[in-house]
């Protein structure tokens, strides 16, 4: 498998944000890391080795970026204000800077997907909602869509505009809604084990019904856990039948 890291001082961060890039060719899939976690988060955890043999049959190229969230909403030291700040500089980061490079390593035609799980699989379908000209779907696994779960009471305007099951309801801009609803890759997979929140992943399939957006909601037993072995399961096998 090819792979290469890279990395550049973000202008958008002001920091220095490497990338790591796995696969020659295929449609790009934009990995967020869970939680607190890094850019090889998810090479560590064995789940780009599931994904090696379509990585290798040219399929997709993964892009693996850092989480900023210890900086953000992890951050038990800093006002909620200058974390929806740091929030939104992420976000820019993708936008501006991940996005275009991912752009220069593919093609202006490739197809891109943001992908996360846990805190990243909120990450991961944000991102595509709010710019659905640039992003193409989302994979978003064992995820919740609802910020105030990490926001520790926190609430203001960028938090609403940060948290998918709060904005999508009141979304009325055709711009927005026919990009979205063009989308035909819009997959919120989560197990019923345990750590694993079905309830939430129903609820927010029923906002996206309830606005007319078309999406695929698969919720898994419960022996399957909020764990690395069920995204190692879970991914390859969205990317196979889905594909």
């Amino acid at each position: 498998m090819e792979r290469t890291i890279t990395s550049w001082h973000s202008p958008s961060l002001n920091t220095e944000m490497p990338i790591a890039t796995y696969g020659h060719y295929g449609f790009a899939l934009l990995m967020i890391p869970t939680a607190a976690a890094d850019y090889l988060e998810y090479e560590r955890f064995q789940l780009i080795d599931s994904l090696a043999p379509m990585i290798n049959a040219g399929k997709l190229k993964v892009f693996s970026i850092n989480s900023i969230n210890k900086e953000s909403w992890l951050n038990n030291n800093m006002l909620g204000e200058h974390k929806a700040i740091r929030h939104n500089q992420f976000n820019e980061y993708v936008f501006r800077e991940v996005i275009p490079y991912i752009r220069t390593h593919t093609s202006e035609g490739t197809f891109i997907y943001t992908c996360g799980a846990s805190f990243g699989a909120l990450h991961a379908m944000n991102l595509f909602l709010k710019r659905p000209d640039i992003i193409n779907g989302v994979i978003s696994m064992s995820g919740v869509y609802d910020l105030t779960e990490y926001t520790k009471g926190y609430w203001d305007e960028q938090v609403y505009f940060n948290s998918p099951i709060h904005y999508i309801p009141n979304l009325s801009d055709p711009w927005y809604f026919d990009k979205i609803r063009a989308s035909h890759h819009i997959h919120i997979y989560t197990g019923s084990g345990n750590h694993e929140d079905p309830d939430a992943n129903r609820r927010f399939s029923q906002v996206l019904w309830d606005k007319g957006i078309w999406h695929d909601l698969d919720i898994w037993g419960k022996d399957i856990h909020h764990d690395w072995p069920t995204w190692r399961m879970m991914l390859p096998y969205i990317i196979d039948e889905k594909f």
